[in-house]
Order: C-alpha cells, then structure tokens, then sequence
C-alpha cells in the first residue's frame, strides 16, 4: 500500500503544522505565513463565484501531469506552427521535469497541503506528493518558457502558465508560496534546458 509523502491535511490555514523534509524549515518561516495569508485572501474574493471557480478548477484539472502543454505542442505541429520534432522535445522535456520536481525536489521539503474547512464547489483530484513546491507553477514556467522561445509573442503562453499556476491558489490545493516557489523552480529548469538545447542545435549546425 502507497503511503502519502505528508502527514494528514490541516484545515487551520493560519497555524499550518511544520514540514517534515530536511528543508521544510526554509519555508515554515513567519513571513511565508504571513504571505500565504495575504494572498489567499485576495483569491478568496473571487472563491464561489460561479465563472472563477468553473475557469480555475477547470485550468486546475487540464494542467494535472502538464495536459495542457502537451496538448500545445500537439495544436501547434497541427496548425503548422511548430515542427514534430519540437512537440516530441517538449513532452519529453515536461517528462524529465515534472520528475526531478515531483521527485527529489518534492522530498526536500515535504509540505503538507492546505485543506479547506467546507467542500469544494467542483471535483478536484488530491495529490498526495508535498505541497512544496505546485508542479503546476513549475511546468507552467518551464513550458511557457520552451513554447515562448519558438514563438513571436511570448505573453500568451506565460500568461497561460500563471492563470494555470493560479488556479491552484483558487482551489484551495496549494499555498500561495508554493505557487511561488514552483514558478521560480519552473524558471530556473527552463533556463537550463533552453541552454541545453541552443548548445545541441548549435552543434549540430557546425
């Protein structure tokens, strides 16, 4: 039988238990506290509002495992604006980072994740890996980045990217913090991979 990553949920938002992986002190910190807690109540104004919850829990639902992104690698070999070779990249870069991110990255801090005192408005799926930090935020980074750096306009897909990262906000799955901090581990690995891969194309073409 699996056994989850974290303890049990928590609903007190406001005395969260502390994480229990090695680096888990960095992010029990009051200020972090403090931060959650001023930005979950700006994303609670638009908490059972009938378009925002259908728009995030539904943004929540097509980013589980990077679906979104794979599917905008796929749309854009379709619509000819990307090559095969490109989409095939991209999933297998989203692969190799939803693993480093959901694996050892996760276990470093070992976050437990938020958990509303009433139901949730629509289904959503309950991951049982740390809550720090949102592999959503983190593939949307790091994808929106790799799609940007193909594309004219690059605002498109990194606003996708926060909407989706947002959304995890919204329905109450992940602290603001870890929606943070996976945007900033999603940057950081995208950095590397463009860098990757300029260097093999620049190879390639001597």
């Amino acid at each position: 039988m699996t056994q989850s990553l974290v303890p049990a949920a928590h609903t007190d938002a406001a005395t969260p238990p502390p994480s229990v992986g090695p680096l888990g002190f960095l992010i029990d910190h009051p200020l972090v506290a403090r931060f959650d807690e001023q930005v979950d109540s700006v994303a609670e104004v638009l908490r059972g509002n009938r378009i925002a919850d259908r728009l995030f829990y539904s943004l929540s639902k097509v980013g589980d495992h990077g679906i979104i992104w794979h599917v905008i690698g796929c749309s854009r070999v379709i619509l000819n604006q990307d090559t095969f070779v490109a989409a095939v990249a991209l999933s297998s870069a989203l692969g190799i980072e939803a693993a480093v991110v959901n694996g050892p990255v996760k276990m470093l801090f070992r976050r437990v994740r938020p958990e509303p005192e009433e139901p949730r408005p629509l289904q959503l799926r309950k991951p049982r890996t740390s809550s720090f930090p949102s592999g959503h935020a983190s593939a949307g980074a790091f994808a929106a980045m790799l799609v940007a750096d193909r594309t004219v306009k690059a605002w498109p897909w990194y606003l996708a990217g926060g909407l989706v990262g947002w959304s995890r906000v919204h329905v109450r799955i992940h602290h603001p913090s870890d929606v943070l901090g996976g945007f900033i581990v999603g940057w950081a690995l995208g950095r590397l991979a463009l860098r990757v891969i300029h260097n093999h194309v620049s190879t390639l073409n001597q």
